[in-house]
């Protein structure tokens, strides 16, 4: 008998504590940024779309920035949590600001370097115009690392580099003519590939470790905000967890046609199997990926400070260990 009074009152509390995190206090309002219209945004999409952000007390609002310019509000004290590559982490941190990354959501640079049809070889592209993304961001770097593949020096061979901005408006110059090659994300390059324009790096299968795009704060926020920031990092955690489960299969597809403009069934699937592919079920971010954003950085002279910078200072693996530790990562598979 007292054991069913226990199991009846541990019943009522579990209720009560739903209803309390369902039912109880206003959410708190949070804008995220996220500085790419990709596939790896996906994990907070997915956490607002089925309602784990408000599980943790947090109504998201999402928010595209490309990244240059989010990392910007992010200094400025106008977003205070980001989405964003490791090179505008070190940007941020040799210019002042003190901002760190505790999770990594891609952490290998998998773009498609694409061409025109005319363009066959990287012979092919000397004195031409290649569109790249901001000037310090992931698909820059990118671009960077295949005609470094390509055996292309950019000054040497009078390559022109177009600050063209976001992956649309880098595809519409590539399909325009304003440029003659570009990198695009697989998801959205498989479209502009079934056009006929020509692969010339697939740097998925090149496997080159970089911190591509992590969740991000400032130290500052973090230690103001311990809890909703601990809120805000085990939501997406569990956001990967969601994609990773095959049952939820046709729901993230269904998220990432919509996100991502993609109509057909192919272009879809390719997406998603991408997606689980590269995506990390621990989403720690990694120490070797941040080593080659800080070397390419100075190799390429996009930013000779990030020399002073110790990587490992640019990641904070708190909270990993902590899940790790607590087998919160565990309990979610």
């Amino acid at each position: 008998m007292r054991k069913r009074i226990q199991i009846i009152v541990l019943a009522v509390c579990l209720v009560g504590f739903g209803q309390a995190t369902l039912f109880g206090a206003e959410p708190t309002k949070v804008l995220i940024a996220h500085g790419a219209i990709s596939n790896n945004v996906e994990p907070l999409w997915i956490a607002k779309e089925q309602g784990i952000f408000r599980k943790y007390g947090i109504e998201a609002e999402l928010v595209f920035i490309i990244a240059g310019r989010a990392m910007q509000a992010m200094l400025a004290g106008q977003v205070p949590v980001g989405l964003v590559g490791g090179t505008h982490v070190v940007n941020a941190n040799t210019g002042g600001g003190d901002f760190t990354m505790v999770l990594g959501l891609e952490n290998r640079l998998d773009y498609y370097f694409l061409a025109k049809p005319t363009i066959k070889s990287g012979e092919d592209l000397k004195g031409k115009k290649v569109g790249i993304g901001t000037p310090a961001g992931s698909a820059s770097m990118a671009a960077y690392v295949a005609l470094d593949h390509l055996g292309l020096v950019p000054r040497r061979d009078n390559i022109v580099l177009l600050g063209i901005g976001g992956v649309p408006e880098r595809m519409s110059s590539l399909r325009s003519g304003t440029v003659d090659a570009t990198v695009l994300s697989p998801e959205i390059g498989q479209q502009v590939l079934g056009e006929g324009y020509r692969m010339l790096v697939d740097l998925g299968k090149e496997n080159v470790e970089f911190q591509s795009s992590g969740l991000v704060y400032s130290r500052a926020w973090m230690k103001n905000n311990a809890q909703l920031v601990e809120n805000i990092t085990r939501a997406t955690v569990e956001g990967v967890a969601f994609i990773h489960r095959p049952g939820n299969k046709e729901i993230v597809m269904k998220s990432l046609g919509r996100n991502l403009r993609l109509s057909k069934p192919d272009q879809i699937a390719k997406a998603y199997q991408g997606l689980v592919d590269a995506l990390p079920k621990r989403p720690c971010p990694s120490m070797e990926g941040m080593n080659a954003v800080v070397k390419l950085m100075v190799q390429h002279g996009i930013n000779t400070k990030a020399s002073t910078l110790k990587p490992e200072e640019q990641l904070d693996m708190t909270f990993c260990k902590k899940f790790e530790d607590s087998g919160f990562f565990k309990s979610l598979y």
